[in-house]
């Protein structure tokens, strides 16, 4: 029995030593003590005025507003040092902007300049306060309601010091007689891939204290301008579209050609890989002709009415950022392994009942093994090959048809014209020698089938009996001698 009470004796001794680490790791964030004494009066509404010259004094502090904040837990003494219970000093400022300014320094007691120059826009300015100009944190970071912006969060804070001007229509006019809207709408940059940024992530060098003059001649001058703060965190991305067809484009001085703001927008920024057929109403705004021939042919059709995602669009055949001249050579010759990739994924083609032999019997044709040959001699001798029928020879571009529901006569002569554009002597019968992309089988081309399958037994046949005659004749010559 004495043993049992000292064991319950050792065991409450112990919930009492661990009892605040397990209070402190369960209950949530509370004010301190401290915090509370100085809600008594400072909780309170309506805020009093008066008393710092000609600037409402506001001592009101928002409990919600500090619960949620970066410093949930800080007393009030850290930042308020000159205050403490019992002593209450009533401090006089110039102005509200001193006052702020000697708060300002509080934050730099804690937040080293090493630590604040990490962000570019924090660096600038502090190489300001050198010159006389000092930053003040609470006019971004907010006081009491400090936004936290560790793991990526928004520093909403900073768009609401932005949104001050930019929620209202304002405008500036260039050079050119044009007008810039400078109205920003949240509900779309919430809504954006870029949610999580703030304001100064892409309009690097503006921040409260410096809000530079910038003057554009023309609105597309604005865009071109604009677009190039994104290579700041996008530059792999950046490096392809200096190899692309837009860049040369826009290189020679045609501002017409697209950059990224006019792909991906610019508040509104738009996960194109995530809504393949949002991602062709892009290229739309430049290709509207090529867009509506698209609409029209079998990939078109199942994208936009069928909104089927299996279906490739504009940047599977030419790619995003590095789009390449598709009337060169090279891009011609790499149309075969461009359609291999659907055309030879089983999964999706076994979705809708197509044979993933397409590919593999173009390059076991004629036309096939042709382009096969100059490939390989174009990278042996750098002599350039000559244009071979691909894919696209055959069943178009951009205006690709299905086969099953259209007359094969109808398609047998559309085949013909193909084909005159390289053999103008051509027949009408001059396609039905081609086995079309066909395996031949005993229901499909009964004589090429066992006329391959004759030789697969010949030709074995043949070299083993030749092989055999060898081995006699070599015998019977080592007897008679």
């Amino acid at each position: 029995m004495h043993g049992r009470k000292q064991l319950i004796g050792w065991l409450t001794a112990c919930l009492i030593l661990i009892q605040p680490a397990i209070t402190q790791a369960t209950v949530p964030a509370s004010p301190t003590s401290e915090t509370q004494n100085c809600l008594v009066c400072h909780g309170r509404e309506p805020a009093e005025k008066g008393g710092i010259g000609e600037e409402p004094r506001a001592p009101y502090v928002d409990m919600a507003a500090l619960k949620t904040s970066a410093h949930p837990n800080t007393a009030c003494s850290e930042c308020h040092r000159e205050f403490a219970s019992g002593k209450h000093p009533d401090p006089r400022f110039r102005d509200a902007q001193q006052r702020k300014l000697r708060y300002a320094l509080k934050c730099r007691e804690c937040h080293s300049d090493a630590e604040i120059t990490l962000k570019p826009i924090h660096a600038r300015l502090l190489e300001n306060a050198q010159e006389g100009d000092a930053p003040v944190c609470t006019d971004c970071h907010g006081a009491h309601n400090v936004t936290p912006i560790s793991g990526g969060k928004v520093l909403q804070s900073e768009r609401r010091y932005c949104q001050g001007c930019h929620e209202h229509p304002v405008t500036t006019d260039l050079r050119s007689g044009e007008t810039l809207m400078l109205q920003t709408d949240l509900t779309v940059l919430d809504g954006s891939e870029h949610h999580m940024l703030s304001c100064s992530d892409c309009h690097f060098g503006f921040s409260s204290q410096e809000h530079p003059q910038r003057n554009f001649r023309t609105l597309r001058d604005y865009a071109i301008a604009s677009s190039d703060s994104c290579k700041r965190c996008h530059f792999d991305k950046h490096t392809r579209t200096l190899e692309s067809i837009h860049y040369a484009i826009l290189n020679q001085g045609n501002q017409s050609a697209p950059v990224c703001t006019d792909c991906h927008g610019a508040h509104g920024i738009a996960a194109v890989g995530k809504d393949r057929a949002f991602s062709a109403t892009r290229c739309k705004q430049c290709h509207a002709a090529v867009y509506e021939t698209y609409a029209h042919s079998v990939h078109g059709n199942a994208l936009i009415n069928e909104r089927n995602q299996d279906v490739p669009v504009c940047i599977d055949c030419h790619r995003a950022h590095d789009i390449v001249n598709p009337l060169t050579l090279e891009f011609h010759d790499g149309i075969p392994d461009t359609c291999a990739n659907c055309h030879s994924n089983k999964r999706i083609m076994g979705k809708y009942g197509l044979s993933t032999d397409v590919v593999k019997t173009y390059l076991s044709d004629f036309h096939g093994v042709t382009l096969n040959f100059y490939r390989k001699q174009k990278e042996a001798l750098l002599k350039p090959g000559r244009p071979i029928a691909v894919c696209t020879d055959c069943h178009g571009t951009h205006d690709i048809a299905g086969d099953a529901d259209t007359d094969p006569l109808i398609v047998k002569g559309r085949l013909l014209k193909r084909c005159q554009k390289c053999h103008p002597d051509a027949t009408e019968n001059f396609s039905d020698a081609w086995l079309s992309h066909y395996e031949p089988t005993l229901e499909k081309a009964p004589i090429v089938y066992l006329v391959n399958l004759s030789y697969r037994i010949f030709l074995p046949v043949m070299v083993v009996g030749l092989i055999l005659q060898i081995l006699l004749h070599i015998w019977r010559y080592a007897v008679n001698r």
